[in-house]
């Protein structure tokens, strides 16, 4: 069978004819029905927007568009040192009356403190904490002009350093026990 082109003549009936139908109110009424029938559950949207008050409403409405921040605006831009410079490192130390003082409030070290005043014994990482924030005190204070030497401590060998088996068995034979 042989191919025939389509043409574009109009076929024996003739062009197609279409109707337009007027809905009438029962009709509109009936497809509103319809589409309402198809339609289950809540509508779509964000289960948050139920939750605005109308007071929250009236507020938004009443609040003035022109009011911003309040926080100031610096006019003139101050040059920072870079983070890591050494200008940068000298300004974030503290003087040694702040840090003196900010180790005087320690409260942590005054626990420790009144703990040890009260005859118990800490383990060795407190004990070392607690000899590391006094010796600093020590220092800061000697930097301050503020500490004053006991006499007793001057007499009194140092203690942290380490003596050995035949310093204290010299010691211990020369100690007079009749002494008191």
């Amino acid at each position: 069978m042989t191919r025939k082109k389509k043409g574009r003549k109009v076929g024996s009936e003739g062009p197609a004819q279409y109707n337009d139908k007027s809905l009438s109110k029962d009709d509109i009424a009936a497809l509103a029905r319809k589409r309402k029938n198809k339609r289950k559950g809540l509508k779509a949207g964000s289960r948050h927007s139920e939750g605005k008050t109308e007071q929250q409403r009236q507020a938004q409405a009443q609040r003035d568009p022109r009011l911003g921040s309040k926080k100031p605006v610096a006019l003139v831009v101050e040059a920072k040192p870079h983070p890591k410079s050494a200008e940068a490192k000298k300004a974030r130390r503290l003087s040694a009356a702040q840090e003196l003082e900010m180790l005087e409030n320690d409260a942590q070290l005054n626990v420790l403190l009144d703990r040890l005043e009260n005859g118990e014994k800490l383990g060795a990482g407190l004990q070392q904490y607690v000899d590391q924030k006094l010796d600093r005190i020590e220092a800061l204070m000697k930097q301050l002009g503020l500490f004053e030497e006991d006499e007793s401590e001057q007499e009194a060998p140092k203690k942290n350093k380490r003596r050995g088996d035949d310093d204290l068995l010299a010691e211990f034979e020369n100690f007079k026990f009749d002494q008191e």
